[in-house]
């Protein structure tokens, strides 16, 4: 059977954060939503049923939600580049994306919000 790589969506990570270089921005955390696409070849998971052969997508949440919430970030594109390199750290990943909204960063809009994807070798 021939069947494609595992796609891991983590959807709608809510956290709050110090981001943005205004006065008030770097004062007050802000929420983010966070959401995260992972492949990786899960082959041997589906055959064996095994947790071993799984990516945990529980420890890159977690790692991911430390990162955030501990962090301080000017720009959006620093954020989101710090949050792709954690989701592809393991050597399994084949490719991820990573987009982060940024909620009411603008007057007339829901929010802004920026992606960065990566191809893994």
């Amino acid at each position: 059977m021939n069947i494609s790589d595992a796609i891991i969506r983590i959807t709608n990570l809510r956290l709050r954060t110090y981001i943005g270089f205004n006065q008030d921005e770097m004062e007050k955390q802000q929420d983010v939503i966070i959401n995260i696409k992972i492949h990786y070849p899960a082959e041997k998971a589906y055959q064996t049923d095994n947790v071993e052969e799984a990516l945990n997508y529980k420890v890159i949440t977690k790692q991911v939600i430390h990162h955030v919430e501990e962090g301080r970030f000017l720009l959006l594109e620093k954020l989101v580049a710090d949050v792709l390199d954690i989701c592809t750290q393991h050597p399994w990943v084949k490719y991820a994306s990573v987009t982060v909204d940024k909620p009411h960063a603008l007057r007339f809009a829901d929010s802004v919000s920026l992606t960065l994807e990566k191809y893994c070798d």
